[in-house]
């Protein structure tokens, strides 16, 4: 199962996105993680674009969505994703630093599943990210 278990991280930070694949890694439902470093590839990987036109876009159970993004910002990769038929069943998770109400309002009435603000203290924010990974992948039912 874990081989079958994919979610994508859209985190343009390096070492954000190092420290999410670190605790991802750990977290007991052990998915397979892709990385977009940009809400551009992100949508590519969402919606089969770009270099992933012509297949099918990879089964995702999860996608963890950082908001500051190059390109296209993350509320607007929620949009279009939601917008997209075949999105509507996969949770779509904010991770980001942005505690503004007007954000968490933004993210939530575009279709997102969650808001977790990421935390400064690496043990914390690892354990959150496990945390989220598990309820999601492994305890939440889906359609």
């Amino acid at each position: 199962m874990p081989d079958a278990v994919r979610i994508l991280l859209v985190e343009d930070d390096d070492d954000d996105a190092e420290l999410a694949l670190r605790a991802l890694a750990r977290s007991e439902a052990g998915p397979r993680v892709v990385r977009a470093r940009d809400g551009e590839e992100a949508l590519d990987v969402l919606l089969g674009r770009g270099p992933f036109a012509g297949g099918e876009a990879p089964r995702l159970d999860l996608v963890l969505l950082d908001l500051k993004l190059p390109k296209v910002d993350g509320i607007e990769v929620l949009r279009r994703f939601r917008a997209d038929g075949r999105s509507r069943s996969v949770p779509v998770v904010v991770l980001t630093s942005s505690m503004l109400p007007a954000d968490v309002r933004a993210c939530y009435e575009a279709g997102a599943n969650g808001f977790v603000v990421k935390q400064v203290e690496f043990a914390e924010h690892a354990r959150n990210l496990r945390q989220l990974a598990d309820y999601w992948l492994r305890i939440n039912v889906r359609p």
